[in-house]
């Protein structure tokens, strides 16, 4: 291979969305570190907020999670049917930076509008960005593991982009300062990806083949939905309906279980799959369980565990007072710091024939996830003697989540990919998404009714989730010796 025209030996393609990765993530999670703080911050002093609760906080923040991977699957549709994956990837990207840009206007209409327009975008950018990656490599070209891994990077380079400059900005100068900057690191990302998207050739340029009157009919009804979305926005701006955001977080997680549900028994039933793909869908369905249940612990960083940050932690450190959102810095460093770690303990157990079997490794990481809210509760009980406490028990707790993350994430992807029906893999990976749309919802609604009173109200919720993880991860490690995947047999 050339390597002068390559990015660290692959395709130079992947360099684009590389940088077009990083910035969206820089965005996404710079604006994110900051949300709830904004929400929640009173209108006096020099940087006000919205004065929300911490309930009505938690919940917008959980239902925008939610929203955001829930759009992942009508944007796979939209790249598959109509745009193709590289023009989804564009408008998506604009759309977010629109977003950013609406976010730094300082009005409470133009935060639920901003917040629209982010998620609409994500939808486009986030799965399909991901499809061209493996897009660029022949079909079972052996470098193209590597390539995701290198591209994994750009997320985590982004992440820590964004928590450092738009928190820095966002609690020092101005909530909107840091909004706008995000808005400038998609607006690099959106330049970027226009100058060197050639670099791309083909990969995901055209969407499926379709016939034409077909897709005329297909992008007529796209544009009546934007069309109906576009009045209500419009509506909402002026004030004409209000929703409760509590009773929408709850009701939508409710629609999302309820969908997840309805497609999995489709699957099973009506499909036409065979004995094997059945079997296999039955252990998806218990991992898209304790995926679900994951996320709503680990995206309690952006929630109830942030405001545990600002309320009860003392984030002084040698004289110099620590952004609240920095400490969200602590699962990327750590994701680059473990991640080889956890690749080579599975790699060694696997030479030795003792690599935990799926269901076993998604128990370890709700199993971490357990622990890492006794070892909360324990930094509760300390702020209600002391006042606050220090930084190393949300360290400890951040690293707890990685290493859950790093025993759960990789694999379920992985497990989807491979045990999925061959005629649904897309869909599929749609619905690993939509776990984490449910998770995120679930992650609001918690953090609300654990924040709502402030520290009295934290135990008693901290102790139904270490429940919580505690029970689905028992019955996914039993479940490993009696279900395993039709090929293993």
């Amino acid at each position: 291979m050339n390597t002068s025209n390559t990015f660290f030996g692959h395709p130079i393609g992947l360099r684009t969305l590389f940088l077009t990765e990083m910035w969206e993530r820089m965005s996404y999670y710079g604006m994110r570190g900051i949300m709830v703080l904004f929400m929640i911050a009173g209108l006096e002093g020099s940087n006000p907020g919205l004065t929300f609760s911490v309930v009505e906080a938690n919940a917008i923040y959980g239902a925008y999670i939610g929203l955001v991977y829930f759009m992942v699957v009508p944007g796979g549709w939209l790249a598959d049917n109509i745009f193709g994956y590289q023009k989804a990837v564009l408008i998506g990207a604009i759309i977010i930076a629109i977003g950013h840009y609406t976010l730094a206007i300082p009005l409470q209409q133009t935060f639920y509008l901003g917040l629209l327009f982010v998620i609409l975008g994500t939808g486009l950018l986030k799965g399909n960005i991901s499809t061209i990656v493996g897009k660029l490599y022949e079909g079972n070209d052996s470098m193209r593991d590597a390539g995701y891994t290198i591209f994994y990077m750009a997320i985590n380079i982004g992440s820590v982009l964004g928590f450092l400059i738009c928190g820095y900005l966002g609690e020092n100068y101005g909530w909107h300062w840091g909004f706008g900057a995000a808005g400038i690191g998609m607006t690099f990302g959106v330049y970027q990806f226009i100058k060197y998207k050639h670099l791309l050739g083909s990969a995901g340029e055209e969407p499926n083949e379709m016939d034409h009157s077909k897709r005329k009919t297909l992008i007529t009804y796209f544009y009546i939905v934007l069309g109906i979305l576009f009045l209500a926005v419009v509506a909402a701006f002026f004030g004409t309906f209000s929703i409760d955001p509590v009773i929408f977080a709850s009701s939508y997680a409710y629609f999302l279980v309820v969908v997840a549900g309805l497609y999995f028994i489709y699957l099973f039933l009506l499909a036409g799959l065979n004995p094997a793909e059945k079997k296999n869908l039955l252990l998806l369905f218990f991992l898209f369980i304790g995926a679900a249940a994951f996320w709503s612990g680990f995206d309690q960083s952006g929630g109830s565990l942030t405001i545990f940050a600002k309320g009860f932690t003392n984030l002084n450190l040698f004289g110099f007072a620590m952004p609240i959102s920095w400490m969200n810095l602590a699962n990327p460093i750590f994701v680059v710091i473990f991640a080889p770690v956890f690749a080579g303990i599975w790699t060694s157990l696997a030479l030795k024939k003792l690599d935990p079997s799926l269901p076993m490794k998604f128990a370890i990481g709700l199993l971490l996830m357990s622990l890492s809210f006794v070892l909360m509760i324990f930094a509760v009980n300390a702020a209600m003697q002391y006042g606050q406490v220090g930084i190393q028990w949300l360290l400890i707790t951040y690293l707890l989540h990685t290493w859950g993350e790093l025993a759960l994430s990789p694999i379920g992807l992985s497990a989807f990919s491979r045990y999925a029906p061959k005629k649904y893999v897309g869909q599929m990976f749609g619905l690993w998404f939509m776990a984490s749309a449910i998770g995120g919802v679930l992650a609001g609604l918690l953090g609300g009714e654990a924040t709502g009173e402030g520290l009295e109200s934290m135990t008693p919720i901290f102790s139904f989730m270490i429940k919580y993880y505690l029970g689905i991860g028992v019955i996914l490690a039993l479940l490993s010796f009696v279900i395993k995947p039709a090929e293993e047999n």
